[in-house]
């Protein structure tokens, strides 16, 4: 059982909002941590789960009674499956508003689905728990992020970083608790099979009523073939055999539902950010390497998908980091007409800026920090620093704020120590 870095952001969501959601793909671990949560917790708490045809057919019956719970936590496990609750859910809290008194969890974005979050609107703090993280598989919380944006100057140990080589294996297990376990990669490819099918024929049809589900198979791996790169929706849409409504209203329940996330382009002005194409990313790297074939073989020999691989591992580790992040951290990507790119463009609520680009090898030539440099010059005094992840072994300074350090510092530099935290009310 593995320790959750967002545990601390939960509780100080239930200790002073009436509604808290905790969203996040399917088999991420949302139940494991919210039961994990009711048995710590001061007051009573009632757990239920919408998978239960009974506890489903209740709801449904008398939503008013079955929410009524007095004095206690109310869990909401798979909440998403009966959004007719949220109503009754605002008609509750606004009758007797005190924080902690429902916690809901879902496999779908709230945000995405329409008048849900609506209904609920200054009353539900929103999280996401993806998952497992790399920092979160060794004990630790990772602090690459915190650190990154701090004022302070940052020092690395130039040369031999003392790290281990980057374990590629972590690349096909990905951060899917149950695949993690998987030793045997057929046994973890046979998972991430049943997985899929799950995840369609549950959640996306629940979620839209959507019929036809038999294209979804062959979408997904048009997307996996196309990680990283600005979504080209015309072209998609052709080799999908789609037409380009059903198309967008597809890849919006693929992102409702945890399995792809959007990346927009970034720029200087906030009107300009939808301007550019977005890039399209699969929520675990484990997953895309299962749906493009990708082995322990084409990983040895530096197969052309690793680039793809790692910079979905980097957007991934990068999302679960911003999640219990102390401030609101946007992840963008960003391009000039020149030609010069940034995989990951991080901002803070302040304004504060750091790049990160990936580079699948062990050797850093300068031009390598062109887009870096470039991200640099645009944002001027707003930019913090920026980092070139690689998989070599040794922390290297290219300029005033720039570092190409070992693509495991990600989850292993700045780690801090897993604290439990208190359960207050």
């Amino acid at each position: 059982m593995y320790w959750r870095n967002i545990d601390h952001k939960l509780e100080e969501a239930l200790g002073d909002t009436p509604v808290v959601f905790l969203a996040g793909a399917r088999q991420s671990g949302k139940t494991t941590l919210v039961r994990q949560l009711a048995e710590r917790w001061p007051t009573p708490t009632i757990y239920l789960n919408f998978d239960d045809p009974s506890v489903l057919t209740a709801a449904q019956a008398d939503p008013l009674a079955f929410l009524r719970r007095p004095s206690a936590l109310l869990i909401l496990d798979e909440v998403q499956r009966i959004p007719s609750l949220f109503p009754v859910i605002k008609l509750l809290v606004d009758d007797n508003r005190v924080p902690g008194r429902f916690l809901l969890t879902g496999s779908a974005n709230v945000l995405l689905v329409s008048h849900v979050s609506e209904s609920l609107a200054g009353r539900m703090e929103i999280l996401t728990l993806w998952p497992l993280s790399q920092g979160e598989l060794e004990g630790k919380r990772e602090g690459f992020l915190e650190d990154a944006f701090q004022s302070e100057e940052l020092a690395f140990p130039v040369g031999q970083a003392g790290l281990e080589p980057f374990p590629l294996r972590g690349l096909l297990a990905g951060g899917f608790p149950e695949a993690v376990l998987r030793t045997s990669l057929p046994r973890r490819r046979a998972w991430f099979q049943s997985y899929l099918t799950t995840l369609l024929d549950r959640d996306v049809r629940d979620l839209a009523r959507v019929e036809g589900l038999s294209q979804f198979p062959r979408l997904l791996a048009l997307l996996a073939q196309r990680t990283g790169s600005p979504l080209n929706v015309a072209e998609l849409g052709r080799l999908a055999g789609l037409p380009y409504a059903t198309l967008t209203r597809y890849l919006t329940l693929l992102e409702a539902t945890y399995v792809v996330l959007s990346l927009p382009s970034w720029s200087t002005k906030a009107g300009k950010r939808q301007t550019k194409a977005a890039k399209s990313y699969l929520v675990d790297c484990g997953l895309l390497a299962f749906l493009l074939g990708f082995g322990l073989e084409q990983a040895a020999a530096h197969s052309p998908l690793l680039g793809p691989l790692l910079e979905t591992l980097a957007v991934n580790e990068l999302s679960k980091q911003a999640s219990w992040h102390a401030s609101q951290v946007r992840l963008s990507h960003f391009r000039t007409h020149q030609g010069r790119e940034v995989d990951l463009v991080l901002e803070d609520g302040e304004g504060r800026v750091v790049g990160v680009e990936v580079k699948a090898s062990t050797t850093i030539q300068g031009k390598d920090l062109r887009g870096l440099q470039a991200l640099a010059e645009e944002t001027g005094p707003r930019f913090r620093r920026g980092f070139l992840l690689h998989l070599g072994e040794h922390c290297l300074p290219f300029g005033p704020n720039l570092w190409a350090l070992p693509f495991q510092s990600l989850w292993r530099w700045g780690n801090r120590p897993q604290e439990p935290a208190a359960a207050t009310i």
